[in-house]
């Protein structure tokens, strides 16, 4: 296939790929959703399918974005309908390019906002503010704060200009040495905080929790949240994986990469929980808090045990690592289709594209139910969708020549194939349909 107007621009090693890629794939899906998640829907119950979401669903799709993205090299929304052309299909494939590409986006607009709030809780820890903190004290000093609205708004501002200024710098210079930076600092501290926590909290309690399922706390909604879980955090269907495969090297094994991805972002999602649950159970609270476990349930231990003040400022740190490195692959999805655009340049792309998130996350700071209806809709809906559509598009519109060249043509591809053609759509369907039939009677 001819590959028109293909991205110039490439990582400049598999290493600085694979710590972008990786850190695309941690977030504050892993810190602030994936533990409360855990509380609310079982324990282990919620974790083993998450990780049979993650190894049925999202890495089948995570080659295939790859390999999709490396095939056109162009944007999630360029590349598939380029990939369409090259087919004989229709150009209005590009939809599965635009649901992926907005629901980044959207994601990002509230991924600003609650970074927003872990920045304004770190000098709070560090100045041991969460000292004698009861739920009371705690509910109060979290809802104080989101309301703080002139607070919220500049370190949202402060937030998306450090992305704005990552992303401007390009793919090697902007993203890939960031990541080389800060990944390495995250781990390191990840490490840290487990260890930390299992010493400190109550370690037995925690792995029994996170042992031993409850599968009476498991509805179709259990399901849904799990499906939207996986896919938030490993990042397919938002186009952020066929965006970097655009900038792959011809080298770059696909298959490996996808696992290397995959696994470290359900490694990590499974360590932040060993660095929440000791912490929480240790202090006789409840682990099922929903969103506030994060910033009400854990001020109140920070507060409570010794050395609370370093532990916390460093726990929420790192939870603001995870954060950035995350939302600079959100931003890039829409910044490489706009420099596509004839005249845009990828600074002018950049700063428009923050200065729209920072817009509508400035109405998530004025209405709260307006920022948990986008969180549902894009985490549990539009996520689902666009990953439903890409299976749609590599395993039933693109024939196995297209791909041949980037996955091989031995078992693998055979498995893969099969996968995203009679496993993945109809099961991701069937837990859509499900999980919004049960959200209904609810």
């Amino acid at each position: 296939m001819a590959q028109v107007n293909r991205k110039t621009e490439e990582w400049g090693s598999r290493v600085g790929f694979l710590l972008s890629a990786v850190g695309s794939s941690v977030g504050l899906g892993n810190f602030w959703r994936f533990p409360y998640l855990t509380g609310e829907h079982g324990g282990s119950a919620f974790i083993l399918i998450y990780l049979g979401c993650v190894l049925l669903f999202c890495l089948p799709l995570l080659m295939g974005e790859y390999a999709m993205g490396r095939k056109s090299g162009m944007s999630a929304v360029e590349g598939i309908q380029s990939l369409a052309r090259a087919e004989g299909k229709s150009k209005y494939w590009g939809v599965v390019g635009w649901v992926g590409t907005l629901a980044a986006f959207f994601i990002l607009t509230f991924y600003g906002v609650i970074s927003a709030w872990v920045l304004s809780f770190i000098p709070q820890a560090m100045s041991g503010k969460f000292a004698g903190f009861d739920a009371a004290a705690a509910g109060a000093n979290f809802e104080a704060t989101i309301l703080d609205k002139p607070l919220i708004l500049t370190l949202l501002g402060f937030f998306i200009l450090a992305n704005v200024l990552v992303v401007a710098r390009g793919v090697s210079s902007g993203l890939e040495r960031v990541n080389k930076i800060v990944m390495p600092l995250f781990f390191i501290m990840l490490l840290g905080v487990v260890f930390f926590a299992l010493r400190q909290g109550d370690s037995a309690a925690a792995i029994r929790f996170l042992m031993e399922p409850d599968f009476s706390r498991v509805t179709t909604e259990t399901f849904l949240a799990a499906l939207g879980q996986a896919f938030f955090s490993v990042g397919v269907g938002l186009g952020i994986m066929v965006t970097y495969g655009a900038y792959l090297a011809q080298d770059t094994d696909i298959p490996r990469s996808s696992f290397i991805v995959a696994g470290s972002n359900s490694a990590v999602a499974i360590l932040s929980c060993l660095a929440v649950f000791p912490i929480v159970f240790a202090f006789g609270l409840a682990p099922d808090q929903g969103p506030g476990l994060f910033f009400v349930t854990l001020p109140i231990a920070f507060g409570q045990m010794t050395g609370g003040a370093f532990f916390g400022s460093v726990f929420l740190t790192l939870a603001l690592f995870a954060a950035f490195t995350s939302s600079i692959s959100l931003m890039e999805v829409g910044v490489s289709w706009l420099e596509e655009r004839e005249g845009v340049t990828r600074p002018g792309a950049a700063l428009g594209t923050g200065f729209a998130v920072f817009l509508i996350g400035a109405g998530y700071v004025f209405s709260f139910d307006y920022f948990r209806f986008i969180d549902f809709v894009a985490g549990s809906l539009m996520l689902p969708l666009g990953g439903l559509l890409a299976a749609v598009f590599a395993g039933w519109v693109l024939s196995r020549e297209m791909l041949v060249s980037e996955l091989g043509d031995g078992r693998l591809m055979n498995a893969w194939r099969f996968m995203v053609r009679w496993i993945v759509p109809p099961l991701v369907l069937a837990i859509i349909v499900l999980g919004l039939s049960g959200a209904g009677r609810a």
